[in-house]
């Protein structure tokens, strides 16, 4: 049964099909080989779709389309310029601090690249960097946002999962940061090399004017913190939340929209939340039958009589994510893998919680590895920068991705350091 079901899987994927299609056809083909009502199909994705926490995930994704419409980004960028743009390659230092402010807004990986990406690329050029260098950091920056809470990935790997959104959330923290400062570095490296300027001295009343300009921007992630962490609200509430401090200041304080505009902004939030929310329930009822199938026990059965330790395992699962990732969007790969993987996770004592940010950093190179690539493909869009060229220059980062991989996985105390203090365990 496991056999045909991948075997269907991987041929439907084979012909081009959306993956949401691919994920429903392979479940209702083998929900009829079973005998069973197609109707029991649709029973269960409403039922797995009826669920509070899901909820937020729309609901960050409308804040995070708020803020990149609403020019909160600017506001994003003009901060991180006036206390970091006179580092050496000061425009890319300020793209890196600017993707780990807004991801920490927005939530989404492909909303940090296109706010940012719109704003440094074309800037970044003109200052003398190649284009290739400048699309390729920006859409590395951007990946920070489904790493640092609030993490859309990491609410999906908790609704599978069972596990607790704030913990994962502040699992997200320590290694976002360690990522952040990875690239800076790496970005001050490469400007000392290839001669990138620094950014001209702000004087001190500009200095204060910007600081003041960009405070309002901070609601979103301070509401989002304090309304969880203090208990005040549950994550689908502070999703809300967000996405209506998002508008509110967007339009009021930066004007980037205004109210007559304001349905048109909402209307294509919902259109993206949908589109996610398609290929979520085609995953979910796919990941049912992949359960029933018995894949789960078989994998354990697996690793189990091959002996293999937790250090082993997480080194194959890295190769198999990476794999994956060069076809498959991040949602498919998290609702289709963590339910197979999780029982393994179990029997060789791994943190879930850890596991969780495994996955994740895996995810982040996805979204940069051709022939998906999603980050390159945004980037390439939005720059005019050729496909190839964007191509060509994510390589380093690759190789710089390929170290920080390493550390997360097998440094566990890097995600858990944070939510054992925080929570205990």
């Amino acid at each position: 049964m496991s056999q045909a079901l991948f075997g269907l899987f991987f041929v439907f994927l084979g012909t081009g099909m959306p993956i949401f299609v691919v994920l429903g056809l392979t479940a209702a083909v083998l929900l009829a080989a079973d005998g069973a009502s197609l109707l029991l199909l649709a029973q269960k994705v409403l039922d797995e779709l009826n669920s509070e926490l899901l909820m937020a995930l729309p609901f960050f994704g409308m804040a995070a389309v708020f803020m990149q419409r609403g020019g909160i980004a600017r506001a994003l960028i003009d901060v991180s310029a006036a206390w970091m743009g006179r580092l050496p390659g000061g425009l890319g230092v300020v793209a890196v601090a600017g993707c780990t402010i807004f991801a920490a807004i927005a939530g989404s990986s492909v909303a940090t690249a296109l706010a940012m990406g719109t704003i440094l690329v074309p800037a970044m050029i003109q200052r003398g960097y190649p284009a290739s260098f400048s699309t390729a950091l920006i859409g590395t920056g951007g990946t920070l946002g489904i790493l640092i809470p609030p993490s859309l990935p990491l609410i999906l790997f908790a609704i599978i999962a069972e596990e607790s959104v704030p913990r994962l959330f502040l699992a997200g923290v320590v290694p976002g940061v360690l990522q952040a400062v990875m690239l800076i570095l790496f970005v001050i490296w490469t400007a000392r090399r290839k001669g990138y300027p620094p950014e001209p001295r702000m004087s001190r009343a500009e200095f204060a004017r910007v600081n003041l300009k960009a405070l309002p921007a901070f609601a979103v992630p301070v509401i989002v913190a304090v309304g969880i962490y203090g208990g005040f609200v549950t994550v689908t509430e502070a999703a809300v939340l967000a996405a209506l401090v998002a508008m509110l200041v967007g339009m009021t304080v930066y004007r980037g929209f205004t109210l007559a505009q304001a349905p048109a902004v909402m209307g294509h939030a919902v259109r993206s939340a949908a589109s996610i929310m398609v290929i979520i329930a085609m995953a979910l009822a796919f990941g049912h039958w992949v359960t029933e199938s018995g894949v789960p026990a078989a994998v354990v059965d697996f690793v189990t009589r091959n002996d293999l330790s937790a250090w082993q395992f997480l080194l194959a699962i890295n190769l198999l994510l990476l794999v994956l990732g060069m076809f498959l969007e991040v949602a498919s790969i998290i609702l289709i893998a963590v339910p197979i993987l999780m029982p393994v996770v179990t029997a060789l004592g791994i943190d879930p919680i850890h596991f969780a940010i495994v996955i994740v950093v895996n995810m982040e190179i996805a979204l940069l590895t051709p022939p998906v690539g999603l980050n390159l493909y945004v980037l390439s869009s939005i720059s005019k920068v050729p496909i190839g060229e964007v191509i060509r220059g994510i390589w380093p980062f690759i190789a710089l991705f390929a170290v920080y991989l390493a550390l997360i996985t097998y440094v566990p105390a890097l995600s858990l350091w944070l939510p054992n203090l925080v929570y205990g365990g």
